[in-house]
């Protein structure tokens, strides 16, 4: 049994990738055998339906609209290309939780606090510094992509900001005109060469994963990451996920006037993991990719 439990708390030294896909793997198991989501009573958030031709959606918002109401659910839940929700019951009941309690009462606050009373110069050092942590991992799966010129850029500046930017505290690189990218995870890469998303699921506490970001634990086993601990990295995940959250918050409106926020969060959430990973989508609807354009625009 010791031995069992030395590898245990050896693998919670690789980082939150570890405990998040152990954390899903179990709750697949666990349940797997939930309800069909045509048995799920409406979220709360759902009660209030705006009909489609309400004059305070636009175009893309009453599109959108209807392709909620033309979708049929059995079993399985298939949505687009390649939405893949079978679990939506309990994902539908983890919404309501994230949404409705965890993230009024605690994400929200707790990020805006943090926005708003940390001078601006000290946050940006410190995302300077985690970004920078990223850039290694990056521009290895930038390479596996087939992305050369754009894996050089992570890595000349990760070299240039741990050294002339005090470990990554200062943003040298840019200065010098090599252009800050958007990381790149072991599960885009594998995305990129036709590995599906897989199941969608949410996790309470944290929000939307899919199975295939579950690979992204290979990124904590390259350096600097891999030298960090389990409560180095969940700082680091901590933090990042504070100035996402804030950003997010102008679209807080869009999404409560949307007449199934949890299904338009789904939808949005996997059209921007096929982004990252440079899925090609030859059936590119114009409007729905000018009514996501906003919320991709806050992760870049």
């Amino acid at each position: 049994m010791s031995w069992l439990m030395d590898e245990v708390m050896q693998s919670a030294l690789t980082g939150k990738k570890n405990v998040l896909f152990a954390v899903f793997v179990s709750s697949v198991f666990l349940f797997g055998c939930s309800s069909s989501p045509e048995d799920v009573e409406p979220i709360e958030s759902q009660e209030t339906t705006l009909a489609p031709s309400d004059s305070s959606l636009n175009a893309a918002d009453n599109l959108r609209i209807n392709n909620i109401a033309d979708q049929t659910s059995d079993d399985v839940t298939q949505v687009g290309t390649e939405v893949y929700d079978p679990f939506e019951s309990f994902n539908r009941a983890m919404w309501t939780i994230n949404y409705d309690y965890l993230d009024p009462y605690f994400v929200r606050p707790v990020s805006l606090a943090y926005v708003n009373y940390t001078p601006d110069s000290v946050r940006l050092g410190v995302r300077n510094f985690l970004a920078n942590l990223d850039e290694p991992f990056s521009a290895v799966n930038n390479a596996v992509m087939g992305n050369g010129g754009k894996a050089l850029d992570h890595f000349n500046r990760f070299w240039i900001n741990s050294t002339l930017g005090l470990l990554g505290f200062v943003d040298i690189a840019s200065a010098a005109g090599i252009e800050k990218r958007d990381k790149k995870e072991f599960g885009d890469a594998i995305g990129h060469y036709g590995v599906g998303t897989g199941p969608y699921f949410m996790v309470p506490g944290y929000g939307p994963i899919t199975l295939r970001e579950g690979a992204d634990i290979v990124d904590g086993l390259y350096p600097p990451i891999s030298f960090l601990n389990f409560w180095a990295s969940l700082g680091k995940w901590a933090l990042e996920g504070m100035e996402k959250r804030a950003l997010v918050v102008p679209q807080e409106a869009m999404l409560e006037q949307s007449p199934d926020p949890y299904s338009l969060t789904r939808d949005i959430y996997i059209q921007r993991q096929n982004y990252k990973a440079e899925v090609a989508d030859d059936e590119v609807d114009a409007e729905q990719e000018a009514y996501i354009d906003d919320y991709l625009d806050d992760f870049e």
